[in-house]
């Protein structure tokens, strides 16, 4: 088992790195190791990123070991979630607050003002979405540490110019796992394979185009899921075209046409919240390997990806009250979340010009990897011819690890998949 083999590593060395590529089950590797450390008396510190994610942590952890006392570490005006209202769960804002906790949960940013107190254990979620500062700021409060995060995803990012720091060792936008292996190259690494997430339409395209190093295979067959609706479609039209080919293929390609237009292109925004709608009219039974008899595919189940967050507010706006829970948020918010089916604002689509931002393969790579049966991708014509305009020339700096895979190269290999499932929008 591969957690027995992390933590035999772990016991002997200052850190572990586990990678996992999307649905691999990062959250319960996470959630195991933890149990067992506390299991054996320890004291242990987890880091993540968010609120989300922490609250998720909490969660998870309470039901996988309900005889362990946890702690979550807050900030001041932090309102605890259902999520953490656990027994043996407590809230508080210093350390000194939870001194009866085995496993004391927070987010980077808040363990980052954490001066005192120390403990034996850590585990680092969503590891390579850490930055390297508070790597920096956060490690002396532990002596050794697991981190777990998936390598193709969104790197750390930063609202301020960061080119004065390009090239230097201690340049706080690497990701806390590139800065540690880059010091300490003799630390283990391992990786784990399978996506449970990720249908098997799906995880051979995903891992070609942003893992082309190590790969990993779907947890399921192709007779494990399917997807279906409950209603045909009268007299049929694009949408339920659409729909027809990413349950039938687990994606689709629906294209608007070519027109360069303001990033939140009305047009798109629409097409893809009637895309929502018309799958919540049309009634999707998704079966999978968790539900054989088939379960309904509801609004929580829907997901909106976006490369803005104006573009997500343009979705919502256009999707009414009537859609209920469906999810419309950009890639950074969705990262580690999970939906039976996924509608993506393509980011290149209406564009003028491919910025890095929006070439960017980890945010590719969030929005074509949150679905369990299909994906469909809504985008202008043209991109394909706006690729090719702007070929990857990004600058190379000194001292800077070359970052694989290419985000001209994983946006090409995903186009070309697209193009076998593209449906024309009509006139």
């Amino acid at each position: 088992m591969i957690l027995d083999a992390v933590l035999a590593d772990l016991a002997g060395r200052r850190g572990v790195v586990v990678d996992s590529p999307p649905g691999a089950g990062k959250s319960t590797l996470v959630t195991q190791a933890a149990g067992r450390l506390a299991a054996d008396r320890e004291r242990v510190m987890i880091v993540a990123q968010t609120n989300e994610q922490v609250d998720d942590l909490v969660d998870r952890i309470a039901r996988h070991a309900p005889a362990v006392t946890i702690g979550r570490l807050s900030a001041g005006g932090y309102q605890p979630t259902a999520r953490v209202a656990h027994p043996t769960v407590t809230v508080g804002q210093k350390v000194a607050d939870l001194a009866g906790a085995t496993i004391t949960i927070a987010t980077a940013a808040k363990w980052a003002t954490i001066r005192e107190g120390s403990w034996p254990w850590a585990i680092v979620d969503e590891a390579y979405q850490m930055r390297s500062d508070m790597l920096l700021r956060v490690a002396p409060r532990f002596e050794r540490a697991l981190f777990v995060g998936d390598p193709g995803q969104l790197d750390p990012f930063s609202t301020v110019d960061i080119d004065r720091w390009t090239g230097l060792t201690w340049d706080p936008l690497q990701s806390a796992v590139a800065v540690m292996l880059r010091h300490n190259p003799d630390l283990p690494v391992h990786r784990l394979p399978v996506s449970w997430r990720l249908p098997v339409t799906a995880a051979p395209v995903v891992a070609e185009a942003f893992y082309p190093f190590t790969g990993f295979e779907a947890g399921s067959t192709a007779a494990d899921r399917s997807l279906s609706f409950s209603t045909r479609a009268l007299g049929a039209g694009p949408l339920d075209d659409v729909l027809a080919m990413a349950a039938q293929t687990g994606w689709a390609h629906y294209e608007l046409p070519a027109r360069h237009t303001l990033r939140t292109d009305a047009e798109a925004a629409a097409a893809c919240a009637a895309l929502a709608t018309r799958l919540l009219q049309r009634g999707a039974v998704a079966v999978s390997e968790r539900e054989r008899d088939g379960a309904p595919v509801t609004a929580a189940r829907i997901a909106i990806g976006t490369a803005h967050r104006d573009q997500a507010a343009a979705v919502r706006a256009m999707l009414g009250p009537a859609a209920g829970e469906v999810t419309v948020d950009t890639a950074n918010r969705l990262q580690g979340r999970e939906y039976d089916v996924t509608i993506v604002l393509h980011p290149l689509s209406g564009r003028r010009d491919a910025t890095a931002f929006h070439l960017e393969s980890g945010r590719l790579c969030v929005l074509a990897s949150r679905h369990r049966q299909a994906c469909v991708v809504v985008g202008r014509a043209g991109i394909a011819e706006l690729l090719d305009a702007h070929p990857s020339a990004e600058p190379v700096h000194l001292d800077v690890p070359v970052k694989f895979p290419d985000g001209w190269e994983a946006n090409q290999a995903i186009l070309a998949k697209l193009a076998e499932h593209r449906i024309e929008a009509r006139r």
